[in-house]
C-alpha cells in the first residue's frame, strides 16, 4: 500500500533526523533570535533581554499544563474506571467492534481531558488485549492514540481556549478573555467534533486486515499490572499515622467540599465560567473522591508526576521564544506577513495549516500556543477576524498532525510494548483522511462562523 510505504518512509526520517523536543525548544529559540535580529530594530543584547524577560511568563500555564496530565492520570488509576474500562472490553463481538470501541473510548476521553486520554485509553488497550482475540494489535495501538491524536483540543481541557477564557492570561490586554461558550461550545466547533468522532469510528474498522495478516499481541509482552492501592497494615504496624492515611475521611472531606465549591460556582457562573483552573479543580476533587483513601489518592500522584517532567523543563524555553516575539517587535513583523498572504475568508485555514505544520516541531498546543498567538492575534485584527474564530482555527490545527507525532505517543507505546514505526502506517493514513475532512471544514468555516 502506497500510504504505508509513505508512512515507513516518513518514520525512518524522522528516527534519524528529529531530536529530543527540549534541543528542537532550543533551536527554535535560536531561529526567533535571529529572525528579531534580522526583522526588527532590535540589537542582539537587547534581543537576549526579550528572551531572559519572556522566560518564566508561562509559569502559572506551565502548573496548569502539569495539573491537566495529573489529574487525568489520578482519575484513570481510580477503580471505578478500571473497572469501567474492564467492562467495556468485554463488549465487542468481534475485531472490527473492538477497533470501532477503542477510538470512541479514546476519543471521548480526550474531549473530557486529554490527560485522562494518555492514561485511560492505554489501560484501555491492556484490558483488550486480554479479552479480544483476533484484533490487530497495531491498528488497535494506533487508534487508541486518535484521541490524543484528532480529538483533545476541541474539548475540555483544550489548551488555548481555556486559557483564553482564564483571567490574567499572558495576552488578556491584547484580546480579552473569551468564554469557552464562543470556542469550545461553539456550534462550528461542536459540529466538526461529531463529524469527526463518527467520521474516524468508521475508518478505524474498515483498516482491518484479513485474519491471515493479523498481528496478534503477546500478552505476555503487556504489562498486566494494574494500579493498587497500598494494602493496610494490620495490628501493631497501623500507626495513628497510617489509619489516617487509610480512612476515607480525609478524602470525604476535601471531595465534598470541592463539589459544593463547583456546585456554587457553575451556579454562579454557568459553562461561561470554564476555564483551567476550574476543570483542574473538578478531576481533582472526582479523584480525591473515587479513590477513597489518602494513601491511595497519593500513590497515583507519585506515578503520575512521572509524566510532568516535560512541560516543567520545556515550557520555561518556549515562554523565553515569547518574550523574543512579543518584546522585541517581532509579533507585529509576523503579523504583518500573515495579512500579506491570507484574506478574512483564508485566514481561519491558512491559521490551521500553519499551526499543524509548527506543531510536528513543537509537539505541545500549550507552550506553541504562547509562540503563535502574538502574531495570529495581531494578523486577525488586521484583518478583521473574531479571536474567537482565531483560536478554533489554532486549535484543530494544533491537532492536524499529532496523530503522526510520536511525542505524546510515548506513555501509550510504553505500555503496549511497541515502538512508533509499529504504528505509524496506520497513523498515516488516520492522518491524510483526517486532514482532508479538517481542511474542507475550514475552508467553509466563514459561511458557519460569523465574524
Amino acid at each position: 500500500m502506497v500510504l504505508q510505504k509513505l508512512a515507513s518512509a516518513s518514520t525512518r526520517w524522522s528516527t534519524r533526523w528529529v531530536p529530543d523536543s527540549w534541543v528542537i525548544a532550543v533551536i527554535l529559540t535560536i531561529v526567533a533570535y535571529f529572525l528579531g535580529l534580522f526583522f526588527t530594530k532590535s540589537s542582539p543584547f537587547q534581543l537576549v533581554q526579550a528572551w531572559g524577560q519572556g522566560f518564566w511568563v508561562l509559569l502559572s500555564f506551565g502548573m496548569q499544563m502539569c495539573l491537566i496530565i495529573m489529574t487525568g492520570y489520578i482519575l484513570a488509576t481510580t477503580p471505578a474506571v478500571s473497572k469501567f474500562l474492564n467492562f467495556l472490553a468485554g463488549l465487542p463481538k468481534s475485531p472490527k467492534q473492538a477497533i470501532a470501541l477503542m477510538a470512541l473510548v479514546s476519543m471521548g476521553f480526550a474531549w473530557i481531558n486529554w490527560g485522562l486520554s494518555i492514561v485511560g485509553s492505554a489501560v484501555f488497550t491492556r484490558f483488550m488485549v486480554k479479552k479480544q482475540k483476533g484484533v490487530d494489535y497495531r491498528l488497535l495501538v494506533a487508534t487508541a492514540y486518535l484521541g490524543l491524536g484528532t480529538f483533545w483540543h476541541s474539548g475540555l481541557s483544550a489548551s488555548a481556549p481555556l486559557l483564553v477564557a482564564t483571567p490574567k492570561h499572558f495576552l488578556e490586554k491584547e484580546m480579552g478573555i473569551i468564554p469557552i461558550t464562543e470556542t469550545i461550545f461553539h456550534p462550528f466547533n461542536l459540529g466538526l467534533a461529531l463529524i469527526v468522532l463518527i467520521f474516524l469510528t468508521i475508518i478505524g474498522p474498515m483498516m482491518h486486515p484479513k485474519k491471515e495478516d493479523t498481528f496478534e499481541a503477546d500478552p505476555k509482552l503487556v504489562d498486566e499490572s494494574t494500579f493498587t492501592a497500598p494494602p493496610k497494615p494490620t495490628g501493631a504496624a497501623l500507626t495513628p499515622a497510617l489509619r489516617m492515611e487509610h480512612s476515607p475521611v480525609i478524602n470525604l472531606i476535601v471531595g465534598i467540599s470541592g463539589l459544593i465549591w463547583l456546585a456554587w460556582y457553575f451556579g454562579t457562573k454557568g459553562l461561561a465560567g470554564v476555564n483551567l483552573d476550574v476543570v483542574n479543580f473538578l478531576f481533582l476533587m472526582v479523584g480525591v473522591l473515587l479513590h477513597w483513601t489518602p494513601a491511595s489518592f497519593l500513590k497515583a500522584a507519585d506515578e503520575g508526576g512521572s509524566f510532568i517532567w516535560g512541560v516543567v523543563i520545556q515550557f520555561p524555553f518556549y515562554a523565553g521564544i515569547f518574550g523574543i516575539i512579543k518584546f522585541s517587535g517581532l509579533a507585529t513583523v509576523m503579523g504583518d506577513w500573515f495579512t500579506a498572504i491570507a484574506t478574512k475568508e483564508t485566514y481561519p485555514f491558512i491559521v490551521m495549516w500553519y499551526s499543524g505544520i509548527l506543531n510536528y516541531i513543537v509537539p505541545s498546543g500549550g507552550s506553541k500556543w504562547a509562540i503563535e498567538a502574538p502574531y495570529i492575534i495581531a494578523a486577525a485584527k488586521n484583518l478583521g477576524v473574531s479571536a474567537p474564530a482565531t483560536v478554533i482555527a489554532y486549535a484543530w490545527g494544533d491537532m492536524v498532525t499529532d496523530v503522526i507525532q510520536p511525542f505524546w505517543a510515548i506513555p501509550l507505546l510504553g505500555v503496549a510494548k511497541l515502538g512508533f514505526r509499529d504504528i505509524m502506517g496506520y497513523c498515516m493514513i488516520y492522518f491524510v483522511l483526517y486532514m482532508i475532512v479538517i481542511s474542507i471544514a475550514f475552508w467553509f468555516m466563514p459561511y458557519f462562523f460569523a465574524y
